[in-house]
């Protein structure tokens, strides 16, 4: 029996051996690990600024657009890994804590855009810039900067494949 029970890739080739792929396997495990130690730093610091990473990432992704910050729910629906029925709750909880406004289109009165507020701007400039800190500082110091591209280019390749 392998040492540590969360060692998926040692326990998959000893009692599942007839599925094991001893070259994708580990990738998509250390994959899908990294992606999960990136979420807890970025639950924490969400969560000191009274925000669930799913509201961080909708913020932040108003932010990113052009000023006035403003974008319909099917807009952000694509630019979020959030379900529109998740999406719908957290402009909801968002709209209640003062940091997005739902605004009415003059041409369409059934779409109701969305806008982050002059009291949402600091926040999510101080937290995005945190994050931003934080990753940079985890990434640099485990990957030297040809490392970060080389990857970066892998993973591209992956989505658009």
């Amino acid at each position: 029996m392998p040492d540590d029970p969360r060692d998926v890739v040692a326990m998959h080739r000893m009692y599942w051996p007839e599925t094991f792929d001893a070259r994708v396997m580990p990738f998509v495990v250390a994959l899908h690990r990294a992606r999960d130690k990136h979420m807890k730093s970025a639950e924490a610091l969400s969560a000191r600024y009274g925000l669930s990473p799913a509201e961080l990432d909708v913020l932040a992704t108003l932010r990113r657009s052009p000023p006035p910050w403003v974008l319909t729910p099917s807009v952000l629906q694509r630019s979020v890994f959030i379900t529109s029925g998740g999406l719908a709750k957290i402009l909801q909880q968002l709209e209640a804590k003062g940091l997005v406004e739902r605004l009415t289109d003059s041409a369409d009165r059934r779409v109701k855009p969305v806008q982050l507020t002059a009291a949402a701007q600091p926040i999510v400039a101080a937290a995005i810039g945190e994050v931003v800190t934080i990753t940079d500082a985890w990434v640099s110091a485990a990957l030297s900067d040809a490392e970060i591209e080389q990857a970066t280019a892998i993973l591209r390749k992956l989505v658009d494949a």
